[in-house]
């Protein structure tokens, strides 16, 4: 199975997608991080999930440690997103670029899904939702509407999870200019 099938079966699976974002977050982290952002995942399933990913070259075991009876490994994506990105810019390949939106969709409708799913949801009240917002902006604007975006979001970007306080995700798309 070719790579980008490896990649593109693990954004679509909930608990290998939920895993892949994690460690893409963190840069590198342990299964026993994993295990406690992710409690709803049994153990052996965890391992048997991480084992999966390190054996399709989804991720990589970067470093080894021994704590006291057990090495413990220490996982990175093998995937490096920001060559893609560079790549694809320098190719200019429309068909990368959306085959990049499309894993990018997939995980956002993963999560949609996840959420759907459950029995105790209340739409009204739990915070979620969508919305589009045509406008007209030049490129500079476009960057500067961006980096705004970032500015507000930063101050809640590195919280942890809590009762009270959820974990989200917020997904920006300025789509492409449309023509007429």
């Amino acid at each position: 199975m070719p790579m980008h099938d490896k990649f593109m079966e693990c954004v679509t699976n909930p608990i290998k997608n939920n895993l892949l974002l994690e460690v893409i977050t963190q840069g590198k982290t342990t299964a026993k991080v994993l295990a406690e952002k992710n409690k709803n995942i049994p153990q052996a399933t965890l391992y048997r999930y991480l084992n999966k990913m390190v054996s399709d070259g989804v991720l990589s075991v970067v470093e080894e440690r021994k704590v006291r009876n057990v090495t413990e490994k220490v996982y990175a994506s093998a995937i490096d997103f920001a060559a893609d990105v560079e790549k694809m810019l320098a190719e200019n390949s429309g068909e990368t670029y959306f085959s990049m939106f499309q894993q990018f969709t997939v995980g956002l409708l993963n999560e949609f899904k996840a959420y759907s799913e459950q029995d105790d949801i209340d739409i009204l009240n739990d915070g979620s939702g969508f919305r589009v917002t045509p406008f007209c902006a030049t490129y500079d604007e476009l960057k500067e509407l961006s980096a705004k975006i970032q500015e507000l979001v930063a101050p809640y970007a590195d919280r942890d999870a809590t009762p009270e306080c959820k974990a989200r995700s917020l997904a920006v798309i300025f789509t492409p200019p449309t023509v007429g």
